[in-house]
């Protein structure tokens, strides 16, 4: 499919491993420049490398107000036509397990700084009227995931306030959008497989069959096709999509009435 993503700049973050790099990897292929923001400077050379002509990094926590005034100094006065939104989240635990100061960690991890970011590149598409920001959160959303009541909670409040802000910017050409994926093929998900082989005194190998006879769909996710609909959703055929949570989970979180 042609998105018409040809030389439009985008910035992806987290985007060396998992659904950043999944996502970074859909937009190229259309023909689009990416600023690949990520910590680990060796896989951003590895992408540039593959990329030369379309790929610019950023080495970096993006978690962290510097990064991000760091990639606003590189976007310069180049209008952006999207944004990917994407980072690890807190450890894995059970609500009897947290301490305060984990809530307020996860508070940092998840929400602050997607606000912050948000806030800081929101000038540049009013400039335009035009600008797409989809953000990866997580399906426990919809339906909670054990062990992971941080995670679950924060990122319900990311999703409040994507909602909302959608509302605001519905007149000015500007979509906002949550990807809610479930189990995928991720170093992300080993976090939540090795908390339960801990707890259950299994394996890790062992979980990950647990989880994937629980889908009907039978196995893991693959991280590009979560990527395809990412790249989708940042382009202009997405233009009457605006305030969603969008569950990509195998079918597992299903519509129920009463």
């Amino acid at each position: 499919m042609n998105l018409n993503q040809q030389h439009k700049l985008f910035v992806v973050t987290g985007a060396t491993s998992g659904f950043g790099l999944a996502t970074a990897q859909a937009l190229l292929a259309e023909g689009a420049l990416v600023i690949a923001v990520a910590r680990g400077q060796e896989k951003l050379q590895a992408l540039a490398a593959q990329y030369p002509d379309q790929v610019e990094t950023l080495s970096g926590d993006i978690t962290l107000e510097t990064t991000i005034a760091q990639l606003l100094t590189q976007i310069a006065e180049r209008p952006i036509a999207g944004l990917f939104v994407n980072a690890g989240g807190p450890p894995a635990k059970t609500f009897q397990q947290t301490q305060l100061a984990d809530w307020d960690a996860a508070y940092t991890q998840i929400l602050r700084w997607k606000v912050a970011l948000t806030q800081a590149l929101l000038p540049n598409f009013q400039a335009q009227q035009y600008g797409r920001i989809v953000y990866i959160e997580s399906s426990s959303v919809k339906q909670p995931i054990p062990n992971l009541v941080l995670s679950t909670s924060l990122r319900l409040a990311v999703v409040g306030f994507v909602k909302t802000l959608s509302q605001d910017l519905l007149s000015q050409g500007i979509t906002l959008n949550i990807i809610a994926p479930g189990y995928h093929r991720t170093p992300a998900l080993d976090r939540l497989f090795v908390q339960n082989a801990q707890q259950n005194n299994s394996t890790v190998p062992a979980e990950i069959e647990k989880f994937e006879s629980t889908l009907k769909i039978g196995k893991l996710g693959n991280p590009d096709n979560l990527g395809s609909l990412a790249a989708w959703l940042l382009s202009e055929k997405s233009a009457y999509i605006s305030g969603q949570t969008i569950s990509v989970d195998g079918g597992v979180i299903q519509f129920t009435m009463g």
